[in-house]
């Protein structure tokens, strides 16, 4: 027989589910602004730390989580060559060649399948889509669909098969 959703029992529900929402799109601001942070620091090669306190100032950072914004920027702007290069690994054409755009998005979502696993795949390869949708170059979200897909494939062997058993 079903239990009976008490009073005390529904505002912890949806208490959890508004956090989670939340969580999502403070996140999903964060890997905007970092897109955007990667752009400016590829142009100026300014350091972590001058990029940060421009982007505080911003009004769109002020809804992003300043804790992941902060780790995403740092470990990509710190790993750029290692991240880089597993970029070459799935791509068709030398880093050099891509679109400014396109290399930041794919900095911080490379960085993300390496050092994120408690984000799904699926949730940095969407979010890498829909960056490139709204900056990048008119089909360029189907370059980044497919090379994240392709790195997803090399970087999150297990996820992925575990996700193919259900």
């Amino acid at each position: 027989m079903n239990k009976p959703v008490t009073t005390s029992d529904a505002p912890i529900a949806k208490n959890s589910t508004n956090k989670r929402k939340n969580l999502s799109k403070a996140r999903s601001q964060a890997r905007r602004c970092v897109m955007q942070a990667l752009y400016q620091w590829q142009l100026t090669q300014q350091n972590f730390a001058e990029i940060r306190a421009q982007f505080i100032e911003r009004e769109e950072y002020k809804s992003a989580d300043a804790e992941y914004f902060a780790e995403l920027l740092n470990g990509s702007i710190e790993q750029q060559p290692q991240l880089a290069a597993r970029v070459g690994e799935y791509a068709d054409r030398p880093w050099e060649q891509l679109d400014v755009i396109e290399r930041a998005i794919l900095l911080l979502s490379i960085y993300e399948l390496i050092n994120r696993l408690d984000v799904p795949y699926r949730v940095v390869v969407n979010e890498g889509v829909e960056l490139a949708k709204q900056f990048g170059a008119t089909d360029g979200y189907k370059y980044i669909n497919a090379l994240l897909d392709r790195a997803a494939k090399g970087l999150r062997t297990a996820e992925r098969r575990s996700l193919l058993q259900k």
